[in-house]
């Protein structure tokens, strides 16, 4: 098992990966990414990194992270985005390796939280963030606006 940084020469990968995701979560109609749009948020912007879980030199799984701010700590967290493992090599660890991986290096940039999100159906996923003596945050609701109702809202 390795661990690595993606790079502009993974994007394809990680568009792949997106999709995997898309058609597990049930949410294939939300998908309005590209290689170009990837390439610039993740390689020319910064905005994101990705880590793959490799088996003898293929990518078996990846996360997609972000820094955030918690005010009450006065520091930066990580937001893990998206983790994914493709079907045939669940159960072996890779899940794990990139949580710890995450954990690492959130430890070494002095991040004071990892953070996540996870669909309420998804028992095994929840199980699994459980095990990791993760904590649900019950007292939170997630709000989003996007599309018309975030343009509308920035007109007024």
């Amino acid at each position: 098992m390795n661990i690595r940084y993606a790079n502009r020469k993974d994007t394809l990968k990680i568009l792949g990966f997106i999709h995997q995701l898309a058609i597990y979560e049930h949410l294939e109609n939300e998908i309005y990414t590209s290689q170009e749009l990837l390439e610039e948020w993740l390689f020319d912007k910064k905005i994101a990194e990705v880590i793959f879980c490799e088996e003898e030199g293929k990518e078996v799984g990846f996360a997609l992270f972000f820094h955030n701010f918690s005010t009450f700590l006065s520091r930066g967290g990580i937001y893990l985005e998206d983790l994914f493992v493709l079907e045939e090599y669940r159960g072996k660890g890779y899940g794990k390796a990139l949580i710890k991986e995450l954990a690492r290096i959130a430890v070494e940039r002095q991040c004071g939280r990892l953070e996540w999100c996870c669909l309420k159906w998804n028992q095994p996923s929840i199980d699994f963030y459980l095990s990791l003596n993760a904590k649900p945050l019950d007292e939170w609701t997630t709000y989003r606006l996007t599309g018309d109702a975030l343009i509308d809202l920035a007109a007024k």
